[in-house]
């Protein structure tokens, strides 16, 4: 239905276009170009608007196509029309697929330029091959046949034509973005990695949607040869691709019909205002201005805005979306859909076998040999702490990295040189530690997208979406398996975290798996989210195999059948949940094993008394829907060392980020001595003497070690007369290593350098309050001596808050530790109980 009025419009606004043009002082010939301008637009918006790539080199092909039919014309078709047409449209639709397959190499700003460059390109060869295009002057000699009894020289006659081609290719766009493929498209713009993980083949469907934009403009550029009876340079002109955006956007991007009223808009505000003044560019690009700020869905938006506002105040508002999307998702019954089901029986063999896979960044080994076995029908957990190399595994056997060494395989198969879409289709999907959704797509949308790419006629557009009956019936099986039956038309960002996390389940699910990955799905959720999500990863076990990453620990233990743990990139442990629980070795990696409880006879161990430094009350914070620091209290007092510790997961670093003012807490305050300065900018707190060491050090690596120290110099307020002010030569005294490395860059230091330099730009300038993120991580044994030296005669002037899951380290430095467990304060006391006594630490940190 929408379809049909869509088309109705178009038709209408068609027909009437010439009297309007004669009503308001215009012709014809007006006319017919506001109609081709709203064709190039929507061709151009299929790219836009619903695939979400911006070119900037659109002009090239309308200049192309203009010139191709005026030449084929002069030199092969004699007075002909539609072979010249059709020789420009070929041979521009061509030259698309060539063009697209170069620049869709690239994304974002690059995948612009590119367009842009070719389009630079384009306009020089046209200006300066006089001989062929005409030059400056243009190509001139472009005639109108005259079929029969229609002369095409009547611009009435034209016009008609051109209203007929414009409709046609109008229809067969609407018809290719209400297909499967289309759907497609519009997934891509939403979330591209998210649509590539659910199967699509996203470049093809990218080189497809360019070259029909390509086609679409050629067909409009072909006609305006014989409109304007003359080819010029400016139709290939960087400035002409700039007038199809500025149209587009001022139409809408979001609706099929924003273009041609962008366009209609663009040429009347053109022709009316250039009567009046030779600046009518400088108040479009005012307009144009305006749109982007206020308006961004362009003049249809804002007319959708004003119906909107309307409604509200007639009282005709539905508020069934809003409600549904405020309550709570219904229990579900955990009853797996059908189209997941599998027969009884499973292999003996691994069904997912992972064999010394390696992954370097650059030096840095992320991934270290690691070999895994992942049986049939079996709940396998993969543990381990923070930079373990948990999640880098899980990118490089879904394909998202290629794998540096080893080899993976699936049923025995291959997977590691294959790319993200052709492994998901082979049956190995996955979810993503943040939810990884299509944000402006219902909820029933979703689901059905991953559906729709197991099915033959994903790539089909021609046929309607409506049309794929299958793929509806297994959406509707898995909205009731979610439990989000009633929330189907909800816009996913409006769905509650524990909603979002449910999709971001259903959404790898859609892929009928044999291997799901599950990547943290109980993140962020409260107990009783977490209790029914994990009953429905329980339920899932009978038809195909789970590997899962998690950091609730005690959940791990309950839901796993075997456990396999990492650490520093390397396999340390695997076996049933009682084996791996007992495992030394995790125990070492979790708990430490006191082998440098010697530390603590340097540390002097002074009872602190001294008034706090900086006071966190009862501070909740959230990422987007997700809570997860709840009510967390604490206190830092002057020249003393605390140790934030805690599981994976348990709110370490966002305490230090509500700290910092990088997230700010939704209620409860941080206090800065006297100062409040929760909800400050980081710079600004920055400034107030609160220096942040973040865990992977990030330096400057281009710049030298004194031009590190100087920007962190930078952003100290110097008159703040609180704190201790760190010159370069208090910064020798604790770190003397650097005196002779002020010049080298930063990325030509050993780690245990880098990190040296890091504490040191923090501490740059006044300073009332250090924050260190796990410090020794990733240092060598005699880095990890020399950098506890430096952090101990640190202790003595300065207070630190400290997160190291290096426990023997840490709870030899701290003066007090306070435990965090799932965004709670779980335990707070002295550090020496936990320091000497492992068995207390096993209680208090341990599974």
């Amino acid at each position: 239905m929408k379809t049909q009025r869509q088309l109705a419009a178009l038709a209408l606004a068609l027909v009437v276009l010439p009297f309007a043009m004669r009503a308001i002082g215009m012709t014809e010939s007006l006319g017919t170009e506001i109609a081709l301008f709203a064709l190039v637009g929507l061709g151009f918006n299929l790219l836009l608007g619903y695939t979400g790539l911006l070119s900037f080199g659109h002009g090239l092909f309308f200049g192309f196509a203009a010139y191709a039919a005026a030449l084929s014309q002069l030199h092969w078709f004699r007075d002909g029309l539609f072979l010249p047409m059709l020789f420009a449209v070929t041979a521009t639709s061509l030259l698309g697929l060539v063009v697209g397959f170069f620049v869709l190499r690239r994304r974002g700003v690059y995948f612009s330029l590119l367009t842009l460059a070719f389009t630079a390109l384009a306009f020089f060869i046209a200006f300066r091959w006089t001989e062929f295009t005409g030059g400056e002057s243009g190509l001139r000699g472009v005639t109108r046949p005259v079929l029969g009894a229609i002369d095409l020289n009547n611009q009435v006659v034209f016009y008609g034509l051109t209203a007929i081609v414009v409709f046609v290719a109008a229809w067969v766009l609407l018809r290719i973005v209400r297909s499967p493929f289309g759907s497609v498209l519009v997934a891509i713009r939403e979330n591209e990695q998210r649509a590539l993980f659910a199967g699509y083949p996203v470049r093809r469907y990218k080189l497809a949607a360019f070259v029909i934009s390509v086609t679409a403009c050629a067909v409009a550029g072909s006609l305006f040869a014989f409109l304007k009876s003359i080819v010029s340079a400016d139709t290939v002109h960087v400035s002409f691709s700039g007038e199809i955006v500025a149209m587009t956007i001022i139409g809408g991007t979001r609706n099929f019909l924003g273009p041609p009223l962008g366009a209609l808009f663009y040429i009347l505000f053109r022709e009316l205002l250039s009567g009046y003044t030779d600046a009518w560019m400088f108040w479009l690009g005012l307009l144009f201005m305006g749109f982007i700020l206020y308006s961004p869905a362009g003049l249809v938006g804002l007319g959708t805005r004003l119906w909107a506002h309307y409604r509200k105040l007639s009282g005709k508002v539905d508020t069934q979306a809003a409600a549904m999307a405020a309550r709570l998702t219904p229990q579900s019954a955990q009853t797996v859909p059908e189209f997941l089901c599998r027969p009884a029986g499973g292999m003996d063999t691994a069904l997912l076998e992972c064999n010394a896979v390696a992954k370097r960044f650059g030096g840095f080994a992320a991934v270290d040999r690691a070999s895994l076995r992942v049986a049939d029908r079996c709940l396998h957990a993969l543990i381990g702490p923070n930079g373990a190399g948990k999640t880098t595994l899980f990118n490089v056997i879904s394909g998202l990295y290629p794998a540096d060494g080893g080899t993976i395989t699936l049923s025995g198969r291959r997977i590691d040189p294959l790319s993200a879409d052709r492994v998901a289709r082979l049956g190995l999907a996955r979810s993503f530690q943040i939810t990884n959704l299509f944000p402006s797509l219902p909820v029933a949308e979703n689901l059905r997208l991953a559906c729709q790419a197991r099915d033959p006629a994903r790539f089909a557009w021609w046929r309607p979406v409506s049309s794929l009956s299958r793929v509806d019936a297994e959406t509707a099986a898995l909205i009731r398996f979610l439990g989000l039956e009633g929330l189907e038309r909800v816009p996913v960002s409006s769905l509650s975290y524990g909603g979002q996390r449910l999709l971001e389940i259903g959404i790898p699910l859609a892929a009928r798996p044999r291997v799901l990955l599950l990547d943290e799905p109980l993140v962020g959720l409260a107990a009783a989210e977490r209790d029914r999500i994990a009953a429905l990863i329980r339920s899932l076990v009978p038809q195909m195999t789970i590997l899962l990453v998690e950091h609730d620990m005690d959940r791990v233990f309950q839901l796993a059948d075997r456990i396999t743990a990492m650490n520093e990139g390397r396999v340390i442990a695997e076996g049933g949940p009682a084996e791996v629980r007992a495992s030394a070795e995790l125990q070492r990696v979790y708990l430490g094993d006191g082998a440098v409880r010697a530390a603590a006879t340097r540390v002097e161990r002074a009872e602190v008394t001294a008034a706090p430094i900086i006071e966190v009350e009862a501070i909740n914070t959230f990422y987007d829907k997700s809570h997860v620091l709840h009510d967390v209290s604490f206190r830092v007092r002057d020249n003393e060392v605390v140790a934030l510790l805690g599981r994976n997961g348990a709110g370490k670093t966002s305490t230090f980020k509500s700290i910092m003012g990088l997230v700010r807490p939704a209620t409860g305050r941080v206090m800065l001595g006297t100062e409040r300065i929760d909800g400050k900018p980081p710079e600004q707190v920055a400034r107030l003497g609160v220096g942040l060491v973040p865990q992977g050090r990030r330096l400057f690596s281009g710049l030298t070690v004194a031009e590190n120290l100087a920007l962190g110099a930078l952003r100290r307020d110097v008159r703040n007369s609180g704190g201790v002010h760190w010159d370069l030569a208090r910064v020798f005294e604790i770190f003397p290593r650097l005196r002779d490395r002020m010049q080298v860059k930063a990325d030509r230091l050993s780690g245990g350098e880098q990190q040296m330099v890091a504490i040191a730009r923090a501490l740059s300038g006044n300073v009332r309050l250090l924050l260190l993120d796990e410090p020794f991580e990733g240092l060598s044994p005699a880095m990890v001596d020399e950098v506890f030296a430096a952090i101990e005669r640190l202790r003595r002037q300065i207070s630190i808050l400290i997160i190291e899951h290096h426990l023997d380290l840490v709870l030899a430095l701290a003066d007090r530790a306070v435990v965090l467990d799932r965004g709670h304060v779980s335990h707070e006391g002295p550090s020496q109980p936990l320091l000497n006594d492992l068995e207390f630490r096993k209680k208090i940190l341990w599974i």
